[in-house]
């Protein structure tokens, strides 16, 4: 019997992480890694210092398993502050490692077999992924570029309303988002909102980027706040994106009762309890955010336009992107074929990694004449990056 073999039927569909062998090929040329989206710098030393003096004073055990009470507090009051509904720390917030566990422990406490979950494409992966942990099936609906001349991505309101079915569990819906870098406005969210409400479906909500927004005409709104959304909306969050801490993998959830004691039947299987420490780091920071973001957001909107700029005279069309890390853009024009045969001679001839998206879709041709750049770098980075790209090419030429 081969190894390959021995890998159970619901994984096999998925393969290696792209994350991980794109960040592999990057090192093997030494690309700069516009790949994977994590920063090259640290956060901020209130969360360091914390999750320190917590290691020193003696917080070595497990924490609770629905996170300490400090952060729990903090994720209440942060979500509180920004203009939303009071949730109780103690029923309606669970701390995960990371929003991917979140992620996976809403999908497998909620999802039974057969049922069906609808995700847009191209999605983060962990979505078609912890589907399929829980014996369900994904119904996707597409983002389609924007049609020329500016405009953002945008989905078909007619497939969407054909996406719901009587089977149909849940919807994951991901603002901002990855890869795209969209906000979903307020009418999109209300039309979600809308056939969940009349379909009788949970929405699941990835915000792991609600505070790295570029255009205030575009704000994040959470579909939990819309009308009727509290009872039905699991949100899903973490520090690491908004306070460059990807590492530390803090995430939460935040939902009623009802579906708090979904996630949780999963997280007390999966993992019990996040690292006590970074639990305390993660409190401390949230209770004293500072300007980090804000300074953040700043350097993002910078690199995000200086990069944009590159690869436009590079021969790519670039879409807007007004949130997240990343940036999408053509390379059909340069004649390479697909996006991992253009993303492989970008990193090995170039010197410049990027992601090559098509396995975020379903529907892989949709994403073949794109590729994803991470810009969460230090300016430095972002600059070599450019010059690097000065000898990007035509095929051929």
């Amino acid at each position: 019997m081969s190894t390959a073999s021995q890998v159970a039927e619901r994984f096999r569909p998925f393969g290696a992480s792209i994350f991980a062998e794109m960040s592999r090929l990057a090192g093997e040329h030494r690309a700069i890694n516009l790949a994977q989206g994590f920063p090259d710098f640290d956060g901020p030393e209130v969360a360091k210092r914390a999750a320190i003096a917590a290691i020193e004073r003696g917080e070595a055990q497990y924490a609770r398993m629905i996170g300490v009470p400090e952060l729990c507090r903090a994720v209440a009051h942060a979500w509180g502050a920004g203009g939303r509904f009071v949730v109780d720390p103690e029923t309606e917030v669970t701390v995960t490692t990371g929003c991917s566990e979140g992620i996976i422990n809403t999908l497998v406490g909620l999802i039974n077999p057969g049922d069906e979950v609808i995700t847009f494409e191209p999605y983060f992966d962990f979505y078609t992924a912890g589907v399929a942990m829980a014996g369900g099936t994904t119904r996707c609906v597409a983002l389609h570029p924007p049609r020329g001349g500016g405009g953002e991505f945008w989905f078909d309101e007619s497939e969407l309303r054909g996406a719901f079915t009587a089977r149909t569990r849940a919807i994951i819906v991901n603002t901002p988002h990855n890869p795209t870098g969209k906000v979903f406005t307020r009418e999109e969210l209300s039309l979600i909102a809308s056939l969940c409400l009349k379909h009788g479906v949970v929405a699941i909500t990835d915000e792991v980027y609600e505070h790295l927004i570029f255009d205030p005409a575009r704000p994040h709104i959470s579909l939990a706040t819309l009308d009727g959304m509290r009872e039905r909306t699991v949100t899903l969050s973490s520090l690491g994106k908004t306070f460059s801490l990807t590492g530390w993998k803090i995430g939460w959830a935040i939902a009623p009762p009802s579906l708090t004691a979904a996630v949780r039947a999963c997280h007390q299987y999966m993992t019990f309890s996040s690292a006590t420490p970074l639990q305390h780091g993660a409190a401390a920071v949230l209770i004293q955010p500072g300007d980090y973001a804000a300074c953040l957001r700043e350097l993002f909107a910078r690199n995000r336009d200086v990069l944009g700029a590159a690869l436009t005279r590079a021969g790519l069309r670039v879409h807007p992107s007004h949130s997240t890390y990343f940036l999408m853009a053509d390379h059909s024009a340069l004649g390479y074929g697909d996006d991992r045969a253009f993303v492989t001679h970008l990193i090995r001839e170039v010197g410049v990694a990027a992601i090559p998206p098509s396995v975020f879709y379903h529907r892989r041709e949709l994403g073949t004449p794109l590729a994803r750049f991470a810009f969460c770098k230090k300016a430095e980075t972002i600059d070599l990056a450019v010059e690097r790209l000065k000898n990007l090419r035509p095929s051929g030429a």
